[in-house]
């Protein structure tokens, strides 16, 4: 019971529940219990999975700007001069001369036939995917929040759950974006009882990593490795 002079009393209310139980962010010190973390809110279903981040992809941009304003302004100025009377540079006049003389079934040009093509492609790739194939997106727990997560940071969190089962001796991770291989070497008991504990402590692992396409696991285990 509450005495008349309690703050409880005096103000009517309750005691602030803990953070979590509030959904707020933990701070680094604050622990949370497994048993209380809900890998999935409610909210997040509604709003669906988020696409990949997009590369601003600068660098390839800005250097294929620079070839073609290189380019283009090297043939424009030589067209310049020859329209004014000047004879044309002799690149050109090379350029003109090989491809009149030089057959179709040329090495050269048969190489220069599929380097076109093989450019432009490799630009329209680039154009036409995300990029950024290290960062992993995250469900989206808040309206207009975009988060993501390195593949190495999430190879890393992976490695430091593996080495906390019991027989484990050390562990390999290697994260892609649709599959997390793991291989790890258990020094003493059973090789399949391991296996059992990495892939339950794996599988709870990657549900709290809060990415929005969770990865396949592919846990592997061996023994040590027997010197000569």
């Amino acid at each position: 019971m509450t005495g008349p002079h309690d703050p409880e009393h005096r103000t009517g209310r309750l005691p602030a529940a803990p953070p979590a139980e509030r959904g707020e962010a933990l701070g680094p010190d604050e622990p949370a219990s497994s048993a209380a973390y809900d890998p999935v809110p409610a909210q997040a279903e509604s709003d669906g999975r988020p696409g990949r981040f997009w590369s601003a992809r600068r660098i390839p941009a800005a250097v294929l700007a620079l070839v073609v304003l290189g380019g283009t302004g090297l043939l424009l100025y030589d067209v310049a001069a020859v329209r004014a009377g000047r004879p044309a540079m002799r690149w050109r006049r090379v350029l003109a001369a090989e491809l009149a003389d030089r057959p179709l079934d040329d090495v050269w040009v048969l190489a220069g036939a599929a380097a076109a093509p093989a450019i432009g492609i490799w630009l329209l790739v680039l154009a036409l995917t995300p990029g950024l194939r290290a960062l992993l997106p995250m469900r989206r727990d808040r309206p207009g929040v975009r988060a993501g997560l390195d593949r190495t940071a999430a190879a890393l969190v992976l490695r430091d759950r593996a080495v906390e089962v019991s027989g484990v001796q050390s562990v390999r991770v290697r994260m892609r974006r649709g599959r997390a291989g793991v291989r790890a070497v258990s020094h003493f008991r059973e090789l399949d009882d391991v296996r059992a504990d990495l892939d339950t402590v794996l599988g709870a692992a990657v549900r709290e990593l809060g990415l929005a396409r969770p990865p396949s696991l592919s846990v592997q285990v061996r023994r040590p490795a027997k010197r000569g």
